[in-house]
């Protein structure tokens, strides 16, 4: 490349991050494909440092600007984090400048500033996306035809139980903890929110359960071991259920739990389960199939039978089911089919088919503290999971921890735990304290 084009570049790129430095006032730095280190804030550290590995990289950032572009760059490693965690990148800048920085952006002198990318050079030379990104597209919208939740769910889970157990807690549990404080270990916090579901399901011997998307099983040999229930869990990953299996087998409990490769839609048993429990699993569901889920819950509990639903999802807005910029890199990248809810169309959707919601409680600083735990832990064993997934794997799911930890700090994505009741004529039969749902 003639140095008259390099150094054009260079002189633009000082001139944005400036610009940029100017509005983010971050507390870390950017290096740019020469060496050069430009702060991205006033009093900014350079301990951590966002590197842009090559023009090219710059020059999709301005034709393509965006969450999208960022992760796909990431992706390929085009531009990464050295120093600390994504998390720890995030923590040294305001996200709500971050969020609203396109916006407040001087088009004119970035526009400026752009022409030497632009008419300098092409995309030549980039790193291509890593082989499994075959979708091309957002996920979203994809109708009750169109679907194939053993593939989504697969694309996400079968990555590999050995990954997964770099962050998770020795129960494999993939979901929400709940933390009584702030020096909660995970390990006891997701004790906590297992024991807790089976509370409010109000479980006792001889009592069947369905577990509902089970995962490693977690929930399933906590609920048969600890309150004497038999268990029936359902997964469409084949890692989990030989996770699951051999879990099972080990604590001497096959005789109270079952673990199948199923769809819990095609149970044929109507009215057998006593309780349902869903954790995390109705995310993957999509908006077209939202209704089914909570008519085949009805079909397959007894009357009164309780249900236990645990769920991600949206603020809310005037239109909720239009896909926002992050659920589209995230249906992308790392849950294909992925589509968030609102709490208040889960509530609607329970009422209206045929259940009385007894309660719900928002656990979204829970999922906060969750995620801050499993970023700290797959960052501190990175180089293992490198080597089990490959560098690009890993760096996306550290910054899809850090982007979700900020949005649940922010209150753009909350959790909450919802019990109903499968509704009958006449009494609910639970106590009138409502603090027996937690003793």
């Amino acid at each position: 490349m003639p140095s008259d084009v390099s150094d054009s570049r260079i002189v633009a790129a000082r001139r944005i991050v400036a610009h940029v430095a100017d509005l983010l006032q971050a507390d870390l730095s950017l290096r740019l494909w020469n060496g050069e280190v430009l702060p991205l804030g006033p009093k900014a550290r350079d301990d951590i440092q966002i590197v842009i590995a090559r023009p090219s990289a710059v020059r999709r950032l301005l034709l393509k600007p965006g969450l999208m572009t960022f992760f796909e760059l990431f992706a390929t490693g085009d531009v990464r984090i050295e120093g600390g965690s994504p998390l720890e990148a995030a923590d040294r800048w305001d996200h709500g400048h971050a969020v609203h920085l396109a916006r407040r952006a001087d088009k004119m002198l970035v526009a400026k500033a752009a022409v030497p990318f632009l008419l300098g050079g092409s995309d030549a030379g980039a790193t291509e996306l890593p082989e499994w990104d075959k979708t091309g597209n957002d996920g979203i919208g994809a109708d009750k035809a169109g679907r194939s939740d053993k593939d989504f769910i697969q694309f996400h889970y079968d990555v590999g139980n050995d990954f997964y157990a770099l962050f998770l807690d020795p129960e494999m549990v993939y979901s929400s903890a709940y933390f009584l404080d702030h020096d909660t270990s995970l390990e006891r916090a997701q004790e906590e929110k297992l024991d807790r579901i089976c509370k409010k399901l109000r479980l006792k011997p001889s009592q069947k359960l369905l577990d509902v998307g089970c995962g490693w099983a977690g929930l399933s040999c906590w609920a048969a071991k600890h309150y004497g229930v038999t268990v029936h869990g359902v997964t469409l990953s084949q890692a989990q259920l030989d996770f699951g299996r051999a879990k099972v087998k080990a604590l001497g409990l096959e005789d109270r739990i079952t673990l199948e490769l199923q769809d819990y839609r095609n149970i044929t048993s109507s009215g057998e389960y006593d309780a349902i429990s869903q954790v995390e699993m109705f995310e993957h569901v999509g908006f077209a199939n939202h209704e089914r889920h909570f008519l085949e819950m009805k079909r397959l509990l007894k009357p009164g039978g309780l249900y236990f639903h645990q769920a991600s999802v949206r603020r809310g807005g005037r239109d909720p089911i239009k896909p926002t910029n992050t659920t589209k890199v995230i249906t992308r990248f790392i849950f294909p089919g992925g589509e968030l809810d609102t709490i208040g169309m889960t509530v609607t959707n329970l009422g209206r088919l045929g259940f009385e919601t007894l309660d719900v409680e928002d656990m979204r600083e829970h999922f906060e503290l969750t995620l801050k735990h499993w970023e700290d832990r797959l960052y501190d064993r990175r180089e293992e999971a490198y080597t089990l997934v490959g560098e690009a794997r890993t760096r996306l799911w550290l910054i899809y921890f850090a982007l979700f930890k900020k949005a649940f700090e922010r209150g753009s994505v909350l959790v909450y735990q919802t019990v109903a009741q499968k509704r009958r004529p006449g009494p609910s039969g639970l106590p009138l304290d409502r603090a027996s749902l937690y003793s």
